[in-house]
């Protein structure tokens, strides 16, 4: 039995990985100066920064319809695989997770799980590696779907931002909101919990918040055999002096990524966000939980036709 691995545009894997893996990659849509564009094909992350860095200018997202994910879901399926496995980012964060679902009604949830990640970026895309990975060792879709789930439960997700409005804009805020009135005093660190964007802790300078990330990137990983990411925007050199830092402070790391963020999720950080994401290695092999055409997590909250929270999508 074959198993294809589909994934949304905000993962940002590498695409050397993408291409050696075969995973299909739907892309969201980007929003500039009401013109609507494919993130990483019509929009890339300097358009997002370039326009941000802009007064007046405005930047949107929107998740891909259900028609595009079920033009994905077919082309893998017409190609031979007998099962499709749908990873996407948090369904708190965008409706990219309710498109995938009615597309998969529509193509046939006997064929198609669709994962929610609670996560994004690499998180989600450690997440979508590992079931690819699963997927090309010959597991059943039911075994990607757990190693999907177990992987993406593990992983930590952890960032700064020079400012917090990109994140109000886009509602994507949360609990983070409490902040605002001190942005200007501090750097506050955020991470992603239970699938939202929530506040860690508040630093004075831009180099404490750094070495704060690498502490919290080595408590994650626990130990050695953890995947690391890096990602940033309009921050390269940030991005390379945290990786260098990190490779010398997480013991034994399995693989490191450094990327510039794509349109969807830079658009949301803005320009000088750096972070870092550890997927911490497995203790032991995760239990098979998720059968073929059943919906992983969150639930049932969110309604056909409706994105789920927060409504920025």
């Amino acid at each position: 039995m074959s198993v294809a691995v589909v994934t949304d545009s905000t993962a940002y894997l590498p695409p050397d990985v993408v291409a050696r893996y075969g995973i299909e990659v739907v892309p969201c849509y980007v929003v500039l100066a009401g013109h609507s564009g494919r993130e990483g094909e019509d929009v890339t992350p300097e358009d997002v920064a370039r326009a941000l860095s802009t007064r007046g200018q405005k930047v949107s997202t929107s998740r891909p319809t259900p028609g595009d994910f079920v033009a994905a879901y077919r082309r893998r399926l017409a190609e031979g695989a007998d099962r499709v496995v749908s990873i996407h980012l948090s369904a708190e964060l965008s409706g990219t997770w309710d498109a995938a679902r009615l597309a998969a009604a529509q193509v046939g949830e006997h064929v198609v799980t669709v994962v929610d990640s609670r996560s994004t970026a690499m998180g989600t895309g450690f997440a979508v590696l590992a079931a690819a990975r699963a997927a090309a060792d010959g597991a059943g879709a039911a075994e990607v779907a757990a190693v999907a789930n177990d992987t993406a439960a593990r992983t930590r997700t952890f960032f700064v931002v020079d400012t917090l409005e990109h994140l109000r804009r886009g509602g994507r805020i949360g609990s983070a909101a409490s902040l605002l009135g001190t942005a200007l005093a501090v750097k506050p660190v955020l991470h992603v919990a239970d699938g939202r964007v929530v506040p860690l802790e508040r630093v004075r300078t831009s180099a404490r918040a750094l070495s704060r990330l690498v502490q919290r990137a080595v408590e994650a990983a626990g130990g050695p055999g953890a995947s690391v990411a890096v990602h940033h925007l309009a921050a390269a050199q940030r991005a390379e002096r945290l990786a260098s830092e990190l490779q010398k402070a997480v013991p034994g790391i399995r693989e490191l990524y450094v990327s510039e963020l794509g349109a969807v999720i830079g658009a949301h950080v803005g320009p000088g966000a750096v972070g870092v994401v550890v997927a911490p290695a497995p203790a032991r092999p995760p239990a098979t939980a998720v059968e073929p055409g059943e919906d992983a997590q969150p639930g049932e909250d969110a309604q056909p036709g409706e994105d789920a929270q927060p409504q920025a999508d």
